[in-house]
Parts: structure tokens; C-alpha cells; sequence
């Protein structure tokens, strides 16, 4: 039987003496290739529960990020919040459009630290062990939310809490892309972005639940139930097994052997699945593609750029805008606040419904990444540019036709570009670096969230530039110039496994023609 030329590839990296000692971690690498490939979904369904809770599991990080981003804006409408913390202006409570940027902001940078500790910590002490410090990290800064009584305590207790989220951002979508096979990959890391719809979706329920009362507990509530987030991650913690390639790669080979058993199931031979980890890694140490610095080298910057330039994208089309002020913006707009909290709510659920709806891409897998990702971007960019011409129209029903393209956008963003930048963050980066690579695309999130928190409220606020859906322009113009990125870069790698994804961008494919590319095994990476 001839072997794949993803094996082949492998063999010709590897000095030959090596080669002798690993041939049999060759031919099972052989073997598991083959059999990724012949697995249908159905089949992991069905035999290989472990699997899905597991991915479900680490997916589920993302909950907790969600529903803080979304509450950082949702809080602005809480008028219990405003007086407590702000000033009177005009007879209404405002909260100063600098403490409010500071509040937004100060959680994306604890964001961008806390990704580069976990992405330390996750190949120091393993994927479970940078867990923990994440949950850790996060039960102080949500005490500190809830009994906050002053702006600066508040303050560092949303940066403690946003270091403990970049731990969950970051590990969430490295364990997910580790750990699911081809068939299984897209569900898996999209569901990273399903946790953070639900997030967003129950921090805005919480917020119609306690936003309109009248004490303190209008907005500590919904800060204490971000401890729910932790105690389910905590409990999981105990059941869900290392990552088994982390696990390899410190020489814990009986470890990751029980890892992969736990994962597949009793009935499944996982000894292949152990020798196609042990080889890549393999390849790895030759290659020394092991330090932060090599994200920036040679073909690996591309794969940095790519998977980092997909979250720029949602930062292009506005994401921090249209979901994390969506009820802020319907009370400027004139809506009633109790209607503005419903269709905040509205909106969060048609984002978990988008996501939803993007599996489907997935189980079919006839759409693909790339053609999902760039129809995505150019129907947000139409709906921004929308949203700011019904600002300027001069009548009563503009400021519903704003509310439904809110709506309509959430849906799409949701089933697109949100999810499918975290599958081509699990597709693109290289196994080696893919810790690195993932604190750099939570790091292009916070720089991103930061820049984007400090404009915003100076944009929308009433006693500032009071622009309203006239941001929708803005964000349109940059979702354009998004779009042209995405058609230019974003590959199509669907049902491609690891090894083949590495050849294409060793042989520097453009990245337009990876999805009809055939890797035949008469070239030789570079």
C-alpha cells in the first residue's frame, strides 16, 4: 500500500537514523491518516462519546468571555448602574465616557496579558493545569465585582477578571482543535463561538431580569452569576482528560495513551492515534518550531497572519458596536427601555441561533470555510451600511429597520465570520505553535476590543458625539476593506487533516487555490 505523501513529507524530515527507530510510529501515523479520513459523524455520534463531551466541554470557556463582553455594554443601560457610578446630565444618570471606556477596556487588557500567560502556562503545566489558573483568576474578579462600592475597585476587579478570561479564550479553542478529528473539527471549534453566543445571550436575559430595578443588585446580580461559568468548568475539570498532545510532547506516553482511551472509548485501538501524535511531534523537534518568535518565521507568518487577521475581521465589521451596545443603542435611538432590553435579548438569540445554523455548514461540508467567510463579511458590510443610511431618513419606522438589520446581522455574523475564525484559527495554526498562535489571536481580540471600547463610547454618547446608527458607516467602510482581505487570504482547508494542511503551506500554495489543490506526493516541501 503506498503511503499518503503527508507521511512521506514526514519521513524525509526526519535525519535517517531517526527514521529507523520511528518507522513503526510512521506506519501508524499511516494507518490513523487513513482512518480520519474514512470517519463520518455519525460514527463519532454513535462510538465515540467522549469526544463530544469533551469538546463540548472546552467550548464551553467561551461561555464565560460572552457573557462579559456583552455585559460590558449591557451594563450602560442598567440606570442603577449609571447613578451609582456616574453623574447626573440633563436630568438623566450618565456614566462619564471616560470611566465607561476605562470599564470596557481594562477587561480586554487583562485579556491580552492573561492569552500570553495561558499560552505559557498551557505548555508548562498542561491544558488543564492553565484551566485552573483561569478559574482561579476569575472567581477574584467576579467577588470583586459584586462588592465593589467605588470606580478604581471596580476597576481592577474587571482587569483581574479579564486575565482570567483571556486563560478561557485561549484555552477553549487550543484544547477543541487538539483533540477533535477532521469530521469533527468544525462543529468543535465553532462551538467556541456557540459558548460565547450563550454567554451573550444570558448576559442580556440577566440584565432584563434585574436591569430595571432599583437597588445595587440591579447590576451585582448579574456579575454573581457569572459564577455559574466557573462552577461548571470546575466540576468538568475533574472528568475531562489532559490534552493527550500535550501530553506526548512532555514524554508522557502511557498518559496520553489513557487520554486518547478516554477520548475515543474502550473499543477504539488508539495506539495509532498515538504514534501519528508522536510523529508529527517528531517533525516538530526537527524542524524547532517551538518559540513564540517562530509565529513571525518564514511560512509560519502567513499562518499567523491568517488566523489572527480572521478576528481583526469581526473587530472590522463591528462587533463590539452592533451586540455589546445593541441595548444602549436602541434606547439612543428612541426605543423604550423595556422594549430596548428585548431586543437586546432578540439579538443574542438570533446570534446563538446563527451559530446553530453554522453547523449545518459543517455537516454537510459542501459550503466550506472560505466561502462561508467571505459571503459573510459582504452581507455584514451591506447591513452596516444600512444601518447608517436609516439613521439620516427622516421617519418613524427607520429606527425598527435599524433594530431588524441589528437582528439580521447577529444571525449572520454568528453563522459566519463568528464562527468560522475560530475553526480556521484550529485549521491554520501549526500544531507546534498552536499555543503561541492562539494567544495571538486573543491578543488581536483585546488590542482590537481596547481600541474599539475607547472610541465607541465617544462616538454614541449624547453628551459626546451622539452619532447613533451613523456608525454604521464607519464600520461599513472598514467591513469592506475586511472583505477584500478575506477573498485575498482566507484558505479553504475543509476535510483536510493536520499533516496535509502543513504540506499546502510548506509548498507555499496561494491560499485561493488550497481547496481544489491535490497533494500527489511529487513535490517536496520546502
Amino acid at each position: 500500500m503506498e503511503k499518503p505523501s503527508s507521511i512521506v513529507q514526514r519521513e524525509e524530515a526526519l535525519p535517517s537514523n531517526h527514521l529507523h527507530k520511528s518507522m513503526t510510529d510512521v506506519e501508524g501515523a499511516l494507518a490513523d491518516n487513513e482512518s480520519e479520513h474514512s470517519l463520518t459523524l455519525g460514527e463519532v455520534w454513535k462510538n465515540h462519546a467522549g469526544l463530544i463531551w469533551c469538546s463540548f466541554f472546552w467550548a464551553m470557556c467561551a461561555i464565560g468571555w460572552g457573557f462579559d463582553a456583552q455585559i460590558n455594554g449591557a451594563m450602560i443601560s442598567v440606570s442603577a448602574f449609571r447613578r451609582d457610578f456616574g453623574y447626573i446630565f440633563e436630568g438623566e444618570a450618565v456614566l462619564p465616557a471616560n470611566w465607561q471606556t476605562a470599564f470596557n477596556m481594562v477587561s480586554s487588557v487583562g485579556q491580552f496579558f492573561g492569552g500570553f500567560m495561558c499560552s505559557w502556562m498551557a505548555d508548562k503545566i498542561g491544558r488543564k493545569g492553565a484551566l485552573a489558573a483561569g478559574l482561579l483568576l476569575c472567581t477574584g474578579g467576579i467577588f470583586g465585582e459584586i462588592f465593589s462600592t467605588t470606580r478604581v475597585a471596580f476597576l481592577m476587579s474587571k482587569l483581574i477578571l479579564g486575565l482570567g478570561l483571556g486563560f478561557y479564550l485561549t484555552i477553549g479553542p487550543m484544547a477543541c482543535s487538539e483533540i477533535a478529528p477532521v469530521v469533527l473539527r468544525g462543529i468543535s471549534t465553532a462551538g467556541i463561538n456557540l459558548g460565547i453566543a450563550l454567554g451573550q445571550l444570558l448576559s442580556n436575559a440577566v440584565v432584563k431580569g434585574f436591569g430595571e430595578w432599583t437597588s445595587r443588585w440591579a447590576y451585582a446580580a448579574p456579575f454573581a452569576i457569572q459564577m455559574f461559568f466557573v462552577v461548571f468548568l470546575a466540576t468538568g475539570f475533574w472528568f475531562v482528560p489532559e490534552s493527550p498532545w500535550y501530553l506526548v510532547r512532555t514524554g508522557k506516553d502511557e498518559q496520553a495513551l489513557q487520554a486518547l482511551q478516554k477520548l475515543w472509548g474502550k473499543n477504539t485501538d488508539v495506539s495509532y492515534k498515538l504514534a501519528s501524535l508522536k510523529v508529527t511531534i517528531q517533525e516538530e523537534q526537527v524542524l524547532k518550531e517551538t518559540k513564540f518568535t517562530d509565529c513571525f518565521k518564514g511560512v509560519n507568518l502567513k499562518r499567523s497572519l491568517i488566523s489572527t487577521g480572521a478576528f481583526a475581521c469581526q473587530h472590522l465589521v463591528g462587533i463590539i458596536f452592533v451586540l455589546g451596545y445593541s441595548t444602549y443603542f436602541f434606547q439612543l435611538a428612541g426605543l423604550a427601555t423595556s422594549r430596548s432590553f428585548d431586543l437586546g435579548v432578540g439579538v443574542t438569540a438570533c446570534g446563538v441561533a446563527g451559530n446553530i445554523a453554522s453547523w449545518y455548514v459543517f455537516i454537510v461540508d459542501s459550503f466550506g470555510r472560505r466561502k462561508v467567510f467571505v459571503s459573510g463579511m459582504c452581507c455584514l458590510t451591506l447591513l452596516l451600511i444600512l444601518i447608517g443610511i436609516m439613521d439620516v431618513v427622516p421617519t418613524a419606522g427607520a429606527q425598527w429597520v435599524q433594530a431588524s438589520c441589528t437582528v439580521v446581522y447577529a444571525f449572520v455574523y454568528f453563522m459566519t465570520i463568528g464562527a468560522m475564525a475560530f475553526v480556521l484559527l484550529g485549521e491554520v495554526s501549526s500544531m507546534g505553535l498552536r499555543a503561541h498562535t492562539t494567544a495571538l489571536a486573543t491578543a488581536t481580540q483585546s488590542v482590537l476590543g481596547v481600541i474599539w471600547n475607547i472610541v465607541i463610547p465617544y462616538m454614541v454618547n449624547p453628551d459626546e458625539a451622539n452619532l447613533k446608527g451613523k456608525v454604521g458607516f464607519v464600520f461599513g467602510g472598514l467591513a469592506a476593506i475586511g472583505t477584500v482581505g478575506a477573498w485575498l487570504y482566507v484558505p479553504e482547508l475543509k476535510g483536510r487533516t493536520t499533516s496535509e494542511i502543513d504540506v499546502m503551506f510548506a509548498r507555499r500554495v496561494p491560499s485561493r487555490q488550497m481547496g481544489a489543490y491535490e497533494i500527489d506526493g511529487t513535490e517536496n516541501a520546502t
